[in-house]
């Protein structure tokens, strides 16, 4: 591992970064030793960079010309240009020091170009491999910072990513809505024979609550196999897992009855603080 001064720009450019766009992240970071600390930071703050790039752009092209520089870079065709980016430049040293796969990394990319079209999420099945690719991906590879790769641990992150993925699809339509996407899997809305423009004019229909309620269970059956695999798992990775507790939260919150799913309902960082605190002494993540 490298032993070179850290440069405090890009390190804090990242920590910054993170600390105000995913907050649950950057908190669980505060658990994590101070190299590991770091490369966990470059990862997040990449994948701030790319989710941030649909509300960043009016057209898809210019989404598709940032996403192309990043799958250049995994690719090893940017070279000076990387450097004086500071999220690229800690990722690439994360990717040295730790030997990060660099496929998992384009593969995020590639999957959220989805993103930046209009284009509705069709199936389930859809739905899973697109969070498959991202969030799990995301804790996969956090996970790896921390300790060896196993099959235990992959197994683990695709359940998270599942669970923390879909409580943000329902966390976020009220933005998407307004912006004509549809993450809600079409296949599901016809199961309950919810209309998309209902969706998109904000209508809170018991059809949509139907297919909410569906979702919110399958999160929820996510996160209890996620979190009951923690036992399986060594102790090093359970930073990689805090943000679990606030999915927990927020499943909670979301299935309150009577809420507007329409309405935003944002978390105050000191309550994220406290609950990843509670979770990171529980018994669940100090097994």
């Amino acid at each position: 591992m490298s032993s070179a001064a850290p440069p405090p720009d890009n390190v804090s450019f990242c920590a910054d970064l993170v600390r105000s766009h995913d907050f649950p992240r950057y908190a669980a970071t505060l658990f994590a030793p101070a190299a590991e600390r770091r490369a966990l930071l470059a990862l997040y703050a990449f994948n701030v960079e790319i989710v941030r790039v649909r509300d960043q752009v009016s057209q898809p092209l210019p989404g598709e010309i940032r996403f192309q520089w990043w799958t250049d870079l995994f690719s090893g065709l940017v070279h000076g240009s990387a450097e004086g980016n500071p999220v690229a430049a800690e990722l690439l040293r994360a990717i040295r020091d730790f030997d990060l796969p660099v496929e998992p990394l384009a593969l995020l990319v590639d999957e959220h170009q989805f993103d930046l079209y209009n284009d509705p999420m069709p199936t389930t099945a859809a739905l899973e491999g697109y969070l498959a690719a991202t969030s799990s991906a995301l804790f996969g590879l956090a996970a790896q910072v921390l300790a060896p790769s196993s099959e235990a641990v992959e197994h683990l992150a695709r359940h998270a990513g599942l669970a923390q993925g879909i409580v943000q699809i329902i966390t976020n339509l009220p933005r998407d809505a307004s912006h004509r996407q549809l993450f809600l899997p079409q296949q599901v809305l016809a199961s309950h024979g919810c209309e998309m423009e209902d969706v998109f004019a904000g209508r809170d229909t018991a059809n949509l609550r139907a297919v909410l309620e569906q979702l919110t269970g399958e999160a929820q059956q996510h996160l209890t196999a996620a979190l009951s695999l923690l036992a399986e798992v060594p102790a090093a990775v359970h930073p990689a897992f805090l943000p679990l507790s606030q999915v927990r939260a927020d499943l909670k919150r979301l299935s309150q009855p009577g809420r507007n799913p329409f309405a935003p309902q944002p978390t105050s960082r000191l309550r994220t603080l406290w609950t990843l605190w509670r979770a990171s002494r529980s018994r669940e993540f100090t097994k």
